[in-house]
């Protein structure tokens, strides 16, 4: 507690309260435009830390991660562009409310809940984190392959229409997850002749063209609306206050969000779109009310956000303890940690103990921080959408396509981008949900990674199926598996039974009147 104390007064010092603070706002810019990532963001400015003390440069970098976790909501609440792969899930309710006129209701509930799931990690972070970061190497190729398939498991929850549009749709997104060099064999698949393939598909091409791009081409172009949203957005001071006790009212959605966020985070390579999409589907499967995610609740926001945030701090376990990054940002911050001479492990907690709780507490500052500036923010970020779209749909398509660009200054990112975008507005039309496309191609490498490699590896172990079924790991995500796939079904089942006893109440006091 010491060292917990000591790490929140050297954050309270002005000046490094000041970088700290500078860092949130830079993380929500990069984390707001599509294209400009937390990565991104970090790695531009792990020079500017050269000349600060080592104290100082963590703290900032810790409020740009953690305000880059919010800052991706904000296009993904207003103009359904997730400004992260981590953001998917959180379009599916935040921007069905921004149509509904309740983009500020959105906004408040993606910063109240980055605040409250990076809080929980950090707690976690602060007091669990070395037993944690033993637990995280468990995860071998069969964990991985496993909980690739756990997560394609939720497409049956996001095919609400048709199960076979969504499977369907989830086969496509595996297709083109394919396209490129083999992960362990270095084959070159389906590029075309195209040597910018090699690559891969860029999955932030991918979020634009299927999320953005149809809704300007349906919503603004298609029925020529004078605003990008169907109502106008009138924030209110009031607005703030009624999310948040909403939300806190909601204690086991959002500490279950905030869990999945954490363990999620620190099984390294996993990343904040599997956390965000598997605790947007929990929160739907528990919840009392599931036909009101997909439609504009704050709930599906909360469930999202508070998952994605709490990956954040989670990540960190494993680096700070281990060495081993559990997300591309947490790559980053430990080249910084390298360049200022500070080695993961024991001696981070021993000779640079007071340099490690300062940044801990940092993200436990920079959570309340996202919280005051997202909410107060929120009546500028939800005016945004009250533009003419005259306006607003050609400085949106600039963006994507200046985002599209810059990941890796390639223009055929942007014509790609363009072509998902065409698919994506015929697939809305024939009631294909882009949803499950992108999940297919951002768990495709997950699946075929750790299947090759469980497979050549359980072959030298004696057994390829002892290997890959019989861990205690594996054994769970197969349950959790088995349960998402035949949930839909007992949902079904439940909720005829239901209408059935509803019917025959209904009949039963008719023939008594």
């Amino acid at each position: 507690m010491d060292l917990v104390i000591e790490g929140l007064l050297a954050v309270l010092i002005p000046a490094n309260f000041l970088f700290l603070t500078v860092g949130v706002f830079t993380g929500i810019l990069f984390g707001a435009l599509p294209g400009l990532t937390a990565t991104m963001g970090l790695a531009l400015l792990i020079p500017l830390t050269f000349t600060m003390n080592p104290t100082a440069g963590l703290i900032m970098l810790a409020g740009i991660y953690v305000g880059a976790m919010y800052g991706d909501a904000i296009p993904a609440i207003l103009i359904n562009t997730p400004g992260s792969p981590a953001a998917i899930a959180t379009t599916f309710d935040g921007f069905p409310l921004a149509q509904k006129g309740m983009a500020q209701h959105g906004l408040v509930a993606a910063a109240f809940a980055s605040a409250y799931g990076s809080l929980v990690a950090n707690i976690v972070l602060i007091t669990a984190a070395p037993p944690l970061a033993v637990f995280s190497l468990k995860f071998g190729p069969p964990e991985y392959f496993w909980l690739g398939v756990f997560g394609l498991t939720i497409i049956a929850s996001l095919s609400s229409g048709s199960m076979i549009k969504g499977f369907l749709a989830g086969a496509v997104g595996l297709l083109l997850s394919a396209v490129g060099m083999s992960p362990i064999g270095g084959d070159v698949r389906m590029t075309f002749g195209f040597p910018q393939l090699q690559a891969g598909i860029e999955l932030i091409v991918a979020l634009i063209g299927f999320f953005c791009l149809p809704e300007i081409l349906s919503n603004v172009v298609g029925k020529r609306r004078a605003t990008y949203a169907k109502d106008l957005v009138t924030p209110t001071l009031s607005v703030i206050g009624e999310v948040i006790v909403s939300l806190l009212k909601k204690p086991v959605l959002m500490l279950r969000s905030s869990a999945i966020g954490t363990i999620v985070g620190f099984a390294p390579g996993a990343g904040g779109n599997i956390a965000s999409m598997v605790s947007y589907n929990e929160a739907a499967r528990w919840d009392s009310n599931p036909e009101e995610f997909g439609k504009g609740t704050i709930k599906g926001v909360a469930a999202s956000e508070a998952a994605n945030s709490a990956m954040a701090p989670g990540s960190l376990i494993p680096l700070l303890t281990l060495g081993i990054p559990g997300s591309p940002p947490a790559a980053v911050i430990l080249g910084a940690l390298m360049l200022h001479g500070m080695r993961p492990g024991a001696e981070l907690f021993t000779t640079y103990a007071n340099v490690t709780y300062a940044f801990m507490m940092a993200l436990l500052v920079a959570a309340f921080l996202v919280t005051f500036i997202g909410s107060f923010g929120s009546f500028l970020f939800s005016r945004i959408i009250n533009i003419p779209s005259r306006f607003l749909a050609p400085a949106i398509i600039f963006m994507t396509v200046l985002g599209s660009y810059s990941i890796r200054n390639n223009m055929l990112d942007v014509w790609i981008m363009f072509f998902f975008g065409l698919v994506g507005f015929i697939s809305n039309k024939l009631k294909f949900h882009p949803a499950p496309i992108v999940l297919g191609l951002i768990l495709g490498p997950f699946v075929e990674e750790g299947l090759v490699k469980s497979m050549l590896t359980g072959k030298a172990a004696g057994g390829i199926l002892p290997y890959m079924v019989f861990r205690p790991i594996s054994l769970v995500l197969i349950g959790l598996s088995l349960m998402s796939i035949l949930w839909p079904f007992f949902a079904q089942w439940r909720s005829n039974r239901r209408q059935n006893r509803t019917a025959g109440s209904g009949r039963g006091e008719s023939q008594c009147d």
